[in-house]
């Protein structure tokens, strides 16, 4: 068992960082399913295989956000849009240039 300094009585509470977890790589096909478990019924489109930074998927979710006239966000390298959106999403992600794929859920 290791021990780890949380707390010094001279500087108070002490940041501890968690353990970067690296994506892991996608194939160069990007598939989009949707999902409504653990969500009371509401679908998502989830989009999964983007080979992109943090930066850039939260870039490329506001796009598709507003180009699907919907709400969503990024988390742990997956895209979220809310609704059934995902012929629209393919369509808008092969005019950019990705290999797309429609997955069950």
């Amino acid at each position: 068992m290791t021990s780890e300094l949380v707390y010094s009585t001279e500087s108070g509470r002490i940041k501890t960082k968690a353990p970067e977890t690296p994506r892991p790589k996608g194939d160069g096909i990007v598939r989009i399913q949707r999902q409504t478990s653990g969500r009371k019924g509401a679908g998502v489109s989830l989009i999964t295989g983007l080979d992109l930074s943090d930066s850039e998927l939260k870039l490329l979710a506001a796009e598709l956000k507003k180009r699907c006239g919907c709400g969503g966000s990024v988390k742990g390298g997956v895209i979220e849009i809310q609704g059934e959106k995902r012929d629209l999403l393919k369509q808008l992600l092969e005019q950019k240039g990705f290999v797309v794929k429609l997955a069950g859920g």
